[in-house]
């Protein structure tokens, strides 16, 4: 068996968390989501030498990661099954509210909004989950999903008013 090329592992240990914190909020499915981010590491790894320099690694890196997510959640919608993401027991004890009803309000609440956000397009979802999420800025989102920063504006503004929407007709 080879052993690892370390500057690989370097670059994986570097990047993961953050990759796979964006393909889990892309695709809703822990297991999914690991597919997703070893196959952006083999991509990216694969490709870099076609990197071109013009961005930060990270940010060429985060660009394959969302179009990975979108690629791997369009088919696993073909395929229909693309579980919904939902809080587990301990994740809601971690909560600040001790009030078991108030949890259990909270537990619904997130429950109601993975599923609208899983009724997004997948360019709106991403805006969505890249700037309310990860707190990124209209011109990062701009630069990473490869639309104007107007585009990333109109698109976010247009899922915000799709999940209320959603999210009052589910009440």
């Amino acid at each position: 068996m080879t052993q690892p090329v370390p500057e690989f592992d370097e670059f994986v240990n570097e990047h993961r968390s953050r990759v796979y914190g964006v393909a889990m909020r892309l695709v809703s499915d822990p297991e999914l989501a690991a597919d997703v981010v070893q196959e952006t590491f083999l991509r990216a790894w694969r490709g870099l030498a076609r990197f071109r320099g013009e961005s930060q690694v990270s940010t060429w890196l985060h660009r394959i990661a969302i179009n990975t997510a979108l690629t791997a959640r369009r088919r696993a919608a073909r395929n229909d099954n693309t579980p919904l993401d939902t809080m587990d027991e301990t994740a809601a004890e971690s909560t600040p509210y001790s009030d078991p009803e108030r949890r259990g309000e909270m537990l619904d609440l997130r429950a109601r909004l993975e599923a609208a956000l899983d009724e997004l397009p997948p360019g709106h979802k991403a805006v969505v989950v890249l700037k309310d999420i990860e707190g990124w800025s209209h011109s990062e989102i701009a630069d990473r999903l490869g639309i104007s920063e107007s585009a990333a504006k109109v698109r976010l503004h247009r899922a915000h008013r799709k999940l209320a929407q959603l999210l009052e007709a589910d009440r």
